[in-house]
């Protein structure tokens, strides 16, 4: 098995097309096609279902796909890693963070680390935390923010809690309270995130526990779309406090306060990159030293 028989794999994977594939990484079909023939050879099983011209994963191929996408991720970041020891003048740096984050605290970082390393190219995911989460898993990323809790520890990933940031109930009117009891939220019509979001599984899980199903205004939105369908008075939405800075909301805390932590994460057997490293310091330099947005708490260790 060569690593060029896994990208050309791959390659197929995406396109369901043998010929498209192997435009995709300039070789000629006959080639390519050799090349997946060694490759099932060698494993014993057939990757793909060829019927009619139609070509799509067999389940040894469905098997194959996270583990050669891994791999392939791994090599990249080999190089990328052996390339930087001339020291922090080119590579690439590859990080996710929540859309509240995105919103408030990132974008300074990120200013700060191109500052100091402007060679470092730096690719920025902004996603739910279970979507980061399964970035990190994969090697589509080297860090990321993402929510923790203590019962949903993972071994794959190393996590260090920075960050503590405060939830409340937005609302596009006042609600009338200073705080909320969640119990109070079971006649109320709920905007919620798409799957895929820590939220959506932090509010159905507390809605429950309090003893009440909630009923859904509309679901499957961004924070962007969650919020705008907020401030048109769809429902009311349970949001980290810092992404209403810059909107005409209403937030109401939460009775008793109910905060999640943010954590930064990388994969456990996959050490950071130096340009992660050095992403890393830079970020935790700058938390220590920055004034944070109101319901966001520096996490000390």
């Amino acid at each position: 098995m060569t690593l060029q028989q896994l990208a050309y794999f791959l390659a197929v994977a995406r396109a369901r097309h043998f010929t498209k594939a192997a435009a995709e990484v300039r070789v000629a079909q006959p080639s390519l096609s050799k090349q997946i023939h060694a490759l099932e050879k060698e494993l014993g099983a057939e990757l793909f279902s060829r019927a009619r011209g139609n070509v799509t994963l067999t389940p040894a191929g469905e098997a194959l796909l996270p583990v050669a996408s891994r791999i392939l991720s791994d090599v990249d970041t080999a190089r990328l890693e052996v390339a930087e020891l001339v020291g922090l003048r080119r590579g690439r740096v590859r990080v996710g963070a929540t859309p509240s984050l995105c919103g408030s605290l990132f974008a300074d970082v990120i200013k700060r680390y191109h500052d100091a390393y402007p060679g470092i190219q730096v690719s920025v995911t902004e996603g739910g935390s279970r979507d980061l989460v399964g970035a990190l898993e994969a090697g589509e990323l080297d860090l990321a923010l993402v929510i923790v809790s203590p019962a949903d520890a993972d071994r794959a990933l190393t996590v260090v809690p920075v960050l503590r940031e405060e939830l409340v109930v937005a609302s596009s009117e006042p609600l009338g309270v200073t705080r909320m009891r969640l119990t109070e939220l079971r006649d109320r019509p709920l905007v919620m995130f798409r799957p895929g979001y820590d939220l959506r599984e932090t509010t159905l899980a507390a809605c429950r526990q309090a003893g009440f199903e909630p009923r859904f205004a509309v679901e499957g939105g961004e924070m962007d779309a969650v919020l705008r369908f907020v401030e048109v008075g769809l429902g009311v939405a349970i949001v980290p406090s810092t992404v209403l800075a810059t909107r005409s909301l209403h937030g109401t805390p939460l009775s008793p306060s109910t905060t999640r932590t943010v954590a930064l994460a990388h994969r456990t057997d996959v050490a950071p990159t130096s340009a992660g490293r050095a992403f890393r310091n830079v970020l935790l330099g700058f938390l220590r030293g920055a004034e944070m947005p109101s319901g966001v708490h520096l996490v000390t260790s």
